[in-house]
């Protein structure tokens, strides 16, 4: 089996109701799996996450971070449940493909926010990196 990643989604944005909470409780999982979020005047970003504050506010929505071991979901379900997120599914085996070892939780917006290891494997690359001209 080959998994691609990094060629479909250009950016995915969310809009909130309460930027502070949503930035906590992004900021505590998305560091458990090593990805910054660089806050913003309005807004906070992190890779190809945007959030804003504002109405109408995005749809419920399922967005699935990779992690590199299944030490690291059971890190960022629990960094998410302290930091306001509520449970939506423990740290576990899924029936998906073998060793899916997933996480859900909710969001601060009800949003459904996955941190998912696929078991082992090779990886091209840890990312993708694009740089522009000056």
């Amino acid at each position: 089996m080959q998994l691609h990643r990094g060629r479909l989604v250009d950016h995915i944005q969310l809009v909130v109701a309460d930027i502070k909470k949503s930035q906590a409780f992004y900021e505590a999982v998305l560091k458990v799996i090593g990805v910054p979020v660089v806050p913003g005047p309005e807004f906070f970003y992190a890779d190809e996450l945007f959030v804003s504050e504002g109405e109408p506010r995005t749809g419920r929505c399922h967005l699935a971070f990779q992690a590199r071991d299944t030490a690291t979901v059971d890190a960022f379900y629990a960094a998410g449940l302290a930091a306001g997120g509520t449970d939506n599914g423990a740290p576990g085996l899924r029936p998906y493909h073998p060793d899916y070892y997933a996480a859900f939780l909710l969001d601060p917006d009800g949003n459904n926010i996955e941190a998912v290891y696929h078991g082992p494997a090779d990886y091209s690359a840890a990312s993708v990196v694009i740089e522009f001209p000056d």
